[in-house]
């Protein structure tokens, strides 16, 4: 008993590590990998470099994205910071 009274400071701690920091980073990561596996044509998309471009075709790892001249960059999936706007689909 005296052991679990002694150790009850650090599995405290460790819940609040827990529920403060890891959980909150594991939820990011599920989002923005979410967010990436669901990229299609014509979404506007910022990199992790800070380069605007629209989405022009998506291939299983890559994402070519065309840029305001008209260029054509390939960038891997993961290079995919966030969408700012998301193409309108219709059905």
């Amino acid at each position: 008993m005296d052991t679990l009274v002694a150790l009850s400071p650090l599995i405290l701690m460790f819940l609040l590590m827990w529920f403060f920091i890891i959980r909150p980073a594991q939820k990011r990561q599920k989002a923005t990998a979410n967010m990436q596996s669901e990229l299609r044509r014509g979404d506007r998309v910022v990199t992790i470099g800070g380069l605007h471009g629209q989405v022009d075709a998506v291939d299983d790892t890559t994402v070519y994205l065309t840029v305001s001249d008209g260029t054509r960059l390939q960038f891997e999936r993961q290079a995919i910071a966030r969408v700012v706007d998301s193409a309108k689909t219709t059905v």
